[in-house]
């Protein structure tokens, strides 16, 4: 949900309501303990960029004009690697989008896209707008760059100019496992960096015109659901973790039911950007918020359910993840239904 918290905040800076949106979308933006289909998140993206004629969500001093993405896809197409491809998105949104600086940065084996205000977008640096603003324009140059190579680009690491948001743990499921965080001082403007392999930028542009358009028809949400295969791997250890619960699977109980090694099921969840210990804390994570909203379970039950063998450390675990204790977010968002 914090995803759409940010997206919403330049509608809310304009004093536009969103329930109509999100009535449109199927989105219950009251839900917090629901996570949300990524279907939906899409289409809301599409049809908030169609109300404000703004692929930039109304989060910048000029408005990013529907349309928009579409050249920068027909710019880049043409590019014989990658590297000239994000040269080139790089000039685009250098006139798109004047508020954010794009640069491509290589040294000794290792890529760095970079990407800095050029004025402050908020006076908070923790606005959700100034947050989902970074979050946005590295999903969309990533996603773009993994389309245009035609397979899934792995991030080493990235550096987000924030102090860790709410939904950070999404992150390593986003973007990379290896997401850090470093506050803008107050007042300042803040620099995001993602590390990537260099040689990476030297691959071709397997792209042609046809695909294009096959690529623009759902687009620019259709960003937000690209490359799910390279998450292919994270998903099925998630699905069978869930499925074993409350029994807690080893790696190599994963690996023996994917007739797999365990080696190789850790490379590949590397190469997705996740680890077996964060597909396991994101989906106690999920379940547990949403046990404790949905329903009066004790939250001894709750533990014992998600395979904690002692009460003790999901508490600790639950005050990890969220800043308070189990039977406070409960009377929390019990607080918020009324």
């Amino acid at each position: 949900m914090g995803f759409v918290t940010g997206m919403l905040a330049g509608l809310q800076r304009r004093k536009i309501d969103p329930q109509a949106l999100l009535a449109s979308s199927g989105i219950d933006i009251a839900d917090t303990a629901r996570r949300i289909p990524v279907a939906s998140y899409a289409k809301l993206y599409n049809l908030l960029n169609r109300e404000l004629d703004d692929e930039g969500f109304g989060l910048f001093a000029q408005p990013m004009r529907v349309g928009s993405f579409e050249f920068l896809c027909r710019g880049c197409l043409s590019a014989p690697t990658l590297a000239e491809a994000l040269q080139r998105a790089c000039r685009f949104l250098h006139v798109v989008l004047p508020d954010l600086a794009v640069s491509v940065r290589r040294s000794h084996g290792h890529a760095e896209l970079v990407i800095s205000e050029t004025r402050k977008l908020s006076d908070n640096p923790d606005d959700p707008g100034r947050i989902f603003a970074f979050e946005w324009l590295l999903r969309l140059l990533h996603g773009l760059s993994c389309w245009l190579a035609g397979r899934g680009l792995a991030l080493d690491s990235v550096i987000f100019p924030y102090r860790k948001p709410a939904h950070f743990a999404d992150y390593a499921l986003i973007f990379t496992e290896d997401s850090r965080f470093a506050p803008t001082v107050p007042g300042g403007t803040g620099t995001l960096v993602a590390a990537f392999n260099a040689n990476l930028l030297e691959l071709p542009i397997r792209r042609d015109e046809a695909a294009l358009n096959s690529f623009l028809d759902g687009a620019p949400g259709k960003i937000t659901t690209l490359y799910r295969r390279d998450r292919e791997m994270v998903t099925r250890v998630r699905d069978l973790l869930r499925a074993a619960l409350p029994e807690t699977l080893s790696l190599d109980d994963i690996a023996g039911q994917l007739y797999l090694s365990p080696r190789t099921v850790h490379r590949r969840l590397e190469e997705e950007g996740s680890s077996f210990r964060s597909i396991k804390d994101a989906l106690r994570r999920d379940m547990a918020l949403a046990r404790l909203a949905k329903t009066r379970d004790p939250i001894a039950r709750v533990a014992a359910d998600l395979g904690y063998a002692d009460t003790s450390a999901f508490y600790r675990a639950f005050v990890e993840w969220t800043g308070m204790a189990p039977a406070h977010y409960r009377r929390q968002w019990e607080a918020r239904q009324h």
